[in-house]
């Protein structure tokens, strides 16, 4: 994707997967690429579609909870594109958990019991519930992996005070509640996602993605206790296959591994799963756009005159 420019750009930064645009210091465009990533690492080879997808259900899941807390997006002018407020971020990333998967079943299954200062309980098996959804925090790294951190060295570290802490694990919370809610709907469960916040003066605002399958990991609810009782492996939705994929061909992002060699096979395989989460969260067809960057961007720059005039 080529770098654009937007008249009263004031800012870009590349992100792992998005290109960011500041406007008059005041705006956002966030324009979501196909590139993917995993362990913190920049695969060789786009997605087709993925920057759609993550867009659009994106949009889709912050204009349903808008009842819940304030959050930064105005509006899509683009399928890859949303426009927002620019709000200054926490530092932290507020990572909600209803059930042992993930980094952390990987944390469980090495023998320790506490995450980010959570204690966990023990006889778990992998996928089971929590007694009820824990938050464990990571730092946000701009380059390298997020790390994991407690409430009490976020607020030693000034990441945030204990009254923002309060109002942020509150929106988390709640937002995965209603994150579950959405997905059940639609036959799925929501296992883990991330949200992250920041301050448009001084109110807390919920920025970014958020209930994605680059932030989110989902599970069918058809026979999933079926499978926790005989011990089979969920059908997910999510981008943890391709994590599967990347370990099993002997990558975690670790100095001296290189990345596997993606075939066209693969880079299909990924795009339609994508676009089958899409579907089966929002319950409507995917409809695949392919315009160009001019198109885009005349686009977007129609919607930022009426954004800057009002």
């Amino acid at each position: 994707m080529a770098t654009l420019q937007f008249p009263g750009q004031t800012g870009f930064y590349k992100g792992k997967v998005r290109d960011v645009y500041t406007i008059n210091n005041s705006l956002l465009v966030m324009v979501a690429s196909n590139r993917i990533s995993a362990f913190d690492v920049i695969l060789p080879r786009p997605i087709p579609y993925k920057g759609q997808v993550l867009n659009q259900i994106a949009a889709y899941m912050l204009q349903a909870t808008t009842d819940i807390c304030p959050n930064w997006y105005l509006g899509s002018p683009a399928p890859q594109v949303s426009i927002g407020k620019k709000c200054v971020p926490f530092r932290i990333e507020m990572v909600v958990r209803g059930n042992l998967t993930g980094h952390a079943w990987r944390t469980y299954q090495a023998g320790i019991r506490s995450l980010c200062g959570i204690p966990l309980p023990d006889g778990l098996r992998e996928n089971d519930y929590f007694p009820h959804p824990i938050i464990t925090p990571s730092t946000k790294a701009d380059e390298g992996h997020d790390e994991d951190i407690s409430k009490a060295e976020i607020i030693r570290q000034g990441l945030a005070t204990t009254e923002e802490w309060d109002i942020l694990e509150r929106y988390a919370l709640l937002l995965f509640e209603r994150g579950k809610q959405i997905a059940a709907k639609r036959g799925l469960i929501l296992v883990d996602t991330k949200y992250e916040f920041g301050k448009l003066g001084d109110t807390i605002c919920l920025m970014d993605e958020i209930h994605t399958p680059d932030s989110s990991r989902y599970f069918y609810a058809d026979g999933f206790d079926q499978k926790q009782t005989t011990g089979e492996k969920q059908q997910q939705l999510s981008k943890e296959f391709v994590r599967e994929w990347l370990i099993a061909n002997g990558f975690m992002g670790k100095e001296g591994q290189i990345v596997p060699e993606m075939s066209d096979e693969w880079v299909n395989t990924i795009s339609k799963r994508y676009i089958e989460l899409y579907e089966q969260v929002i319950g409507e067809p995917f409809v695949p756009s392919d315009i160009g960057d001019d198109v885009m961007t005349g686009w977007v720059n129609k919607a930022l005159q009426s954004y800057t005039t009002t």
